[in-house]
């Protein structure tokens, strides 16, 4: 039996104001894309794009990345904009791209910035999505974000999700990393502040045994010349 999403505080983010006059009409809005005004080819498929850019990240924006059944049934409206996201984000390329290599608390935060539009709250509904997934899978944290109320209400079935009321201050979501701090450790791609500590550490040790091997050929060679000298052999010092 699944266990139902634990309970959890939203904090105050933007997206949770409410805006006055044309607060959101500035220069941090983003383009909008919706289906209803998609009226040629070349918008359906800016529109398609940008979903892509939305789910995949902008540095995965690959033609071996494209669904491409998917996006036939789009642009025969057969299918929703809110069933193209809900594709995308369960292909299989999605899954060996993002769910393959993260962890489930990194995918919480990725996919509620992605499908949502937001960052988490907090680490309780970081915890709260994480169990969901482990319970549920991926394909049901799926559908369970889609099909939030939330989602819904932001974004309806027509609407490509944006980064709801980001101020200019603010790194894009879609310029996330797909790969976590622990993947990247793992990798060899960064090092960690505990690398630097061993690196540091075993210098320490490298130093330590030069020096105590310099001392030892010291000490033999001046033994040497103290058993030469006794000897009665010259040996010019």
């Amino acid at each position: 039996m699944a266990l139902p999403l634990l309970e959890y505080k939203p904090t105050t983010q933007n997206q949770r104001v409410s805006s006055f006059g044309t607060a959101d009409i500035n220069e941090d809005t983003p383009y909008i894309y919706r289906i209803e005004t998609a009226n040629s080819p070349s918008e359906i498929e800016r529109l398609i794009w940008a979903a892509y850019r939305q789910v995949f990240n902008e540095q995965e924006i690959l033609k071996f990345n494209r669904q491409i059944a998917l996006e036939t049934q789009l642009k025969n409206r057969s299918i929703t904009v809110k069933d193209f996201i809900r594709g995308l984000a369960k292909s299989e390329r999605f899954y060996q791209l993002v769910v393959t290599p993260n962890n489930n608390y990194r995918l919480v935060e990725m996919c509620l910035k992605r499908l949502l539009g937001r960052a988490p709250y907090n680490r309780e509904e970081e915890i709260a999505w994480s169990i969901h997934i482990a319970t549920r899978g991926w394909n049901g944290f799926v559908d369970a974000l889609i099909d939030s109320e939330e989602y819904t209400q932001a974004f309806g079935d027509y609407t490509v999700p944006y980064q709801r009321k980001r101020m200019n201050v603010d790194r894009p979501f879609s310029f996330t990393p797909r790969y976590g701090a622990d993947y990247r450790e793992r990798a060899g791609i960064v090092k960690t502040e505990r690398d630097h500590s061993w690196s540091y550490i075993s210098s320490k040790k490298l130093d330590g045994t030069a020096l105590l091997a310099v001392l030892l050929v010291m000490s033999a060679g001046i033994t040497l010349l103290l058993v030469l000298n006794w000897l009665g052999i010259n040996t010019g010092f």
